[in-house]
C-alpha cells in the first residue's frame, strides 16, 4: 500500500467482518471515518468462530485461529478497502500552497484557498478582536465606577463590646457592662489585662497563649 499523501495519522478499525478506517488531521486532530465495507470472508470466519465455540474441541481451535487465517489470505482485500477509504476521505483534506501542509476542512480557509494558519479567517479574527476589546472596555468602566459614593465615611464607627455585645460610640469602656471595649486577655497568674493577641503578660511575663 502506497503512503497516504494527506496524513500519516490514521486508525485501522477493520475487524473480521469488514473494513473501516479513520483519518486524522495532523493540524487539529479532527478525524474522518470512512464507510464500513463488509468482507464476505470475514463473515465466514465469524460463523466458523461461532460454530467452534459451540462445538468445542478441534473446531473451537480452528475458530480461534480463523481470524489469523483470514488476515493472511485477506491482504489484498484489506489493501483495496484502504485505497477506497483514502479516495473517499481525500476530498476532506487540502494542501496549502503557502506552507505545504495538509489540513482538514476545519483548518482550511476556503475563501482564499490557504490553511487558516497562513490565512486566518477574517470574520473569526474580527469576532475575537471585538470580544477582546469589549472585555478591555468593561475593565475600564469598572475601574472608573465609584462603588463607595453612597457610604458616609464621616460617621463615627459603631463599636461592639467584646464582653456583652452592646453597641457603643466612642470611649474606652462599655456603657452597659463597664468593661474595656478593646478586646483584652486576662493573665491567669496576676489577673492583669493584656491586648488581644499578646503572647506574654506585660506585668508578670506569664505565657498567655
Amino acid at each position: 500500500m502506497e503512503p497516504i499523501e494527506f496524513t500519516d495519522n490514521y486508525e485501522d478499525l477493520s475487524t473480521d467482518v469488514g473494513f473501516q478506517f479513520k483519518f486524522m488531521c495532523e493540524r487539529c486532530g479532527n478525524g474522518y471515518l470512512s464507510e464500513f465495507k463488509p468482507d464476505t470472508t470475514g463473515r465466514a470466519v465469524g460463523f466458523l468462530r461461532a460454530v467452534g465455540t459451540f462445538l468445542g474441541g478441534r473446531t473451537a481451535r480452528a475458530g480461534e485461529s480463523a481470524y489469523e487465517i483470514q488476515r493472511a489470505i485477506g491482504g489484498p482485500g484489506h489493501d483495496n478497502a484502504l485505497r477506497a477509504a483514502v479516495a473517499e476521505i481525500r476530498p476532506h483534506f487540502h494542501q496549502c500552497s503557502r506552507c505545504g501542509e495538509w489540513v482538514c476542512d476545519e483548518c482550511w480557509n476556503e475563501r482564499v484557498s490557504l490553511c487558516e494558519q497562513c490565512a486566518p479567517d477574517t470574520q473569526e479574527e474580527l469576532a475575537a478582536m471585538q470580544q477582546e476589546r469589549r472585555l478591555e472596555q468593561l475593565r475600564e468602566r469598572v475601574d472608573e465606577t465609584d462603588y463607595a459614593s453612597d457610604i458616609n465615611v464621616s460617621d463615627e464607627a459603631v463599636v461592639v463590646c467584646p464582653h456583652c455585645g452592646a453597641k457603643a460610640q466612642g470611649g474606652k469602656f462599655c456603657n452597659e457592662c463597664g468593661k474595656p471595649l478593646a478586646a483584652v486577655v486576662e493573665c491567669p497568674k496576676c489577673g492583669s489585662e493584656n491586648p488581644a493577641g499578646a503572647k506574654f503578660c506585660s506585668e508578670c511575663g506569664e505565657t498567655l497563649a
